[in-house]
């Protein structure tokens, strides 16, 4: 069936579908019967696309019910949209520009809104249920959907084509670091590595840039820490799926009310988190002045803390943090923060989205402290992606190397009674 065979026959249901005297009265699964109904009547009749039921296999027939439902109980398109498993992220330029995100490569959809009108009412509709609100006194919005996808909207007059939505998808099964390893991002020896610093409480740092799987990331390191500890998870918008640990809190920002009060922030959640005896605590991003709570935190007794940084290199992530340390304590000497950043962070993992799109890691860097007088950071890259010759423009080859440098700050492995190379 083509897109605009499946659009025809999905409009001819919708006008029909409209029409029933009970539509305001039925439960969601009388109207899923209604709409089953119609869709056997019109596909055995030819339909709108003029093709039999016979020619419509079980997942066309499940699309066209779901899309029909959703343009008049769920979130229309939308709802069709987030429906299908394949898409990342979407982008919704105004009602009538979409584009999808599957497999790291965008792509414009056929399919949008019929008008301004219902897109807007479909926000308010997803806005609403979060027990938020968006109008042009407050034009941008951070939410979230019920199966947990990030979204931000910008309206208008703020968005000059219209309203613009922003959906972040997450996978409903948690990222493991077997997956990882069948995804090419890490090697079988690289994830023990990580394993064995995960248990001896390094206090690691994720970074990337924009979709190169930092949050993936980190859920796949979360797996390692030992289950019967208390883990303290601080994120925006709730991403993160821990899942093999007992004795788990989980905590999110709120943002200000209409009013401009009862705003939340990571910062305030990290200081209340201390109190609430954390053997590690897990930031899902580090992005302004709660970085200083965070590197105190990791330096006063909660070792293993996790946490992602946005950064285009593993020094640039060290360069970030000094910025948002400075945002929240502007009078602390420089050379001070940076020796609290040398003391606190261990590791740095750096991830990357390349050119074919694919998300690799890139570094995995040790921290060995701040140095007065050279005035730069001791680093000690310990694995390092090389790209081989057999690459292309398409499709980057390459590995995760060992370097030459042995790992200089073992304390915390022998500490923890490991006893390896690494």
């Amino acid at each position: 069936m083509t897109d605009q065979d499946r659009n025809e026959l999905i409009a001819l249901l919708k006008s029909e579908v409209h029409q029933n005297p009970d539509l305001t009265v039925m439960s969601d699964e009388e109207l899923r019967r209604v709409i089953a109904r119609a869709l056997e009547e019109k596909g055995s009749r030819g339909g709108g696309s003029g093709r039999a039921l016979f020619a419509l296999n079980f997942k066309e027939k499940s699309y066209i019910t779901t899309a029909v439902f959703e343009s008049i109980r769920g979130l229309g398109v939308l709802g069709q949209i987030i429906g299908d498993p394949e898409v990342t992220e979407v982008m919704i330029n105004g009602f009538d520009h979409i584009f999808v995100e599957r497999a790291g490569r965008l792509s414009r959809l056929e399919n949008h809104f019929e008008s301004r009108q219902e897109l807007e009412t479909v926000i308010t509709k997803f806005v609403s249920q979060a027990g938020r609100a968006v109008n042009e006194s407050e034009p941008i919005v951070d939410t979230h959907l019920e199966d947990g996808s990030r979204v931000n909207v910008v309206m208008p007059p703020v968005a000059l084509n219209g309203p613009i939505v922003t959906i972040r998808r997450f996978p409903k099964e948690a990222m493991t670091v077997e997956k990882l390893i069948d995804y090419g991002s890490i090697t079988p020896e690289v994830a023990e590595v990580l394993e064995l610093l995960v248990r001896a409480r390094y206090n690691v740092f994720v970074s990337g840039g924009t979709g190169s799987g930092k949050t993936t990331f980190l859920n796949a390191l979360s797996n390692f820490i030992p289950r019967d500890e208390r883990i303290i998870t601080i994120e925006d918008s709730a991403e993160l799926q821990i899942r093999n640990i007992d004795n788990l809190v989980r905590l999110e920002t709120r943002n200000a009310g209409p009013d401009g009060t009862g705003a939340i922030s990571i910062q305030m959640l990290i200081k209340s988190a201390l109190r609430m005896r954390p053997d590690r605590i897990v930031v899902g991003e580090v992005r302004g002045a709660e970085a200083l709570d965070m590197l105190q935190a990791m330096n006063t007794g909660h070792d293993g803390s996790l946490s992602t940084g946005h950064a285009n290199s593993t020094y640039d992530m060290l360069s970030r943090l000094e910025t948002m340390v400075l945002q929240g304590a502007a009078g602390l000497p420089l050379e001070a923060i940076r020796q609290q950043i040398g003391s606190a962070v261990d590791i740095i993992i750096h991830l990357s989205r390349l050119r074919d799109k694919s998300r690799k890691t890139m570094e995995v860097v040790e921290i060995l402290g701040y140095n007065p007088e050279t005035r730069r950071f001791n680093t000690n890259t310990l694995y390092e992606f090389r790209e081989l010759p057999e690459s292309s423009k398409d499709k980057v080859m390459g590995r995760l190397t060992r370097t030459e440098n042995p790992m200089r700050n073992t304390q915390k492995l022998e500490s923890a009674g490991i006893y390896r190379t690494i």
